[in-house]
């Protein structure tokens, strides 16, 4: 059977550590005579990861081999998230949906919350936007509270590039992003009493 992207990673071992960054394309420039400073904010923001595996023997192992070859190089793709940032901190009940078509930008408005709710989401929270291959993944920058409709903003990086259609889903378990390897090169180590180590970059795949 052919190989389709996005690809979710092997369940069989998790990820032991995980390092996410959250990469933002600004411009400084400092005057040499009075140290003012002008900033320029570009457009380009996007998550970055690192993602180390535990030790593991070859019957383990090689599944996760396998997988990162499969990625060939730089072209496949992958579904990441935050493992413990699966579970929201906030209430986050109801069914979320996009509330309005064309919203791009750094906040989305929604409904179908559970209505009055203080603290639906808190900060630090994700959510994901679309799904398989459009799948995207943001953090809430502010806690959010739903109205008496169960409607509600929310602020949120990176900010939305393509605009989610009127009414569809907005995740806030389990959230993914679509991601890619960072580098074209596969390597594993092996020791001397045969535990493979597997440490991988990854950048978020933005077309």
């Amino acid at each position: 059977m052919p190989i389709s992207y996005p690809r979710a990673l092997p369940t069989h071992k998790g990820i032991r550590q995980i390092t996410l960054r959250a990469v933002n394309v600004t411009a400084v420039s400092e005057s040499v005579f009075t140290l003012r400073q002008q900033v320029f904010k570009h457009s380009g923001e996007r998550w970055e990861a690192e993602v180390t595996l535990p030790q593991m023997a070859r019957s383990d192992a090689e599944q996760w081999v396998a997988w990162l070859l499969s990625m060939r190089g730089r072209e496949g793709t992958f579904l990441l998230g935050d493992p413990l940032g699966a579970t929201p901190r906030g209430s986050a009940g109801g069914t979320p949906r996009v509330n309005g078509a064309s919203q791009t930008g750094d906040s989305i408005s929604i409904d179908g919350c559970t209505a009055s709710q203080t603290g639906w989401l808190k900060a630090g929270d994700y959510i994901q936007l679309g799904s398989g291959a459009g799948s995207s993944l943001h953090k809430v920058l502010q806690d959010v509270s739903s109205n008496g409709a169960g409607q509600a903003t929310i602020d949120v990086w990176p900010s939305i590039r393509t605009a989610p259609a009127d009414n569809s889903t907005v995740v806030v378990s389990a959230c993914k992003g679509v991601f890619r390897l960072a580098t074209s090169n596969t390597e594993w180590s092996i020791n001397e009493i045969a535990h493979w180590g597997i440490v991988f970059p990854a950048v978020e795949a933005i077309v």
